[in-house]
């Protein structure tokens, strides 16, 4: 349940975001607020925007208006690099997976700000590189683990489902330790075993600390994980509110449902 505003801070707030492809506003003077500690959803009828939209959250579309803040910084400035270093990760509506590489060196891409990745510290800082390598090991291990993938970590990643590719990628958005993971349909293709799976594992998480902003298609995901939901319609704002306040908003059932 979403706190009181003195008691939480919002860690993610975009105001007045738009962006136009040609002569088609895809989106248009859109706002959204993910508060700390919150898992936050999006949705949306088909074409509403809301890819576009995550796409300008993370900066891999650069918005022709707007303003973006991630933990008290703006962030619109930034590459989408820059952002995942500040502790801001996405994941895609088709998970994305390196097939050619095994599921625990897919994990390992994932660190971030290693020793050696410095040329100069690797002659001279071996020995902490060689520790930090053993630990990150562990770590990833350790969180293919608790998504049920460690049995897989040697196999290659394209071997995988596409359910097990998208907690892949989830797991992989962990090693880099953020603060806001976006979500991008979790549970599109998956099936309903999984996807439960996948919604456990998104409330522990939660429960450690990282917040979430969550686009799905399915409601019963939506309703059940979120405290907070944002409705997007062509571009633009609709409602936000508790997800009994969405249910409830004949704005948004217009606009899934037609006159």
């Amino acid at each position: 349940m979403i706190n009181s505003d003195l008691t939480i801070s919002n860690l993610l707030s975009a105001n007045h975001l738009s962006k136009s492809f040609g002569g088609l506003r895809a989106v248009n003077h859109a706002q959204i607020k993910v508060q700390t500690g919150t898992i936050t959803g999006l949705i949306g009828p088909n074409g509403a925007g809301k890819t576009t939209l995550f796409n300008l959250l993370s900066n891999f579309i650069h918005p022709d208006e707007g303003e973006v803040i991630f933990d008290g910084q703006p962030i619109h400035p930034l590459s989408p690099h820059e952002i995942a270093l500040q502790g801001c990760v996405r994941t895609f509506q088709v998970a994305r997976v390196l097939s050619r590489l095994t599921v625990l060196e897919n994990m390992l891409l994932g660190t971030q700000k290693q020793t050696g990745e410095n040329l100069m510290q690797v002659w001279f800082k071996q020995s902490q590189i060689r520790t930090e390598e053993r630990e990150n090991k562990e770590r990833a291990l350790s969180i293919l683990e608790s998504v049920g993938l460690a049995p897989k970590a040697y196999d290659y990643a394209g071997a995988l489902s596409g359910g097990q590719r998208k907690l892949l990628e989830i797991a992989r958005a962990l090693m880099t330790r953020p603060k806001l993971i976006l979500l991008d349909e979790p549970a599109a293709g998956v099936n309903p075993t999984l996807i439960g799976q996948i919604c456990e594992h998104i409330v522990t998480w939660n429960k450690q600390g990282i917040s979430f902003l969550i686009i799905e298609h399915n409601m019963d995901v939506i309703m059940s994980l979120c405290s907070h939901i944002w409705v997007l319609a062509e571009g633009t704002n609709l409602a936000n509110g508790t997800p009994q306040e969405i249910q409830n908003n004949p704005l948004v059932l217009e606009a899934y449902l037609g006159d």
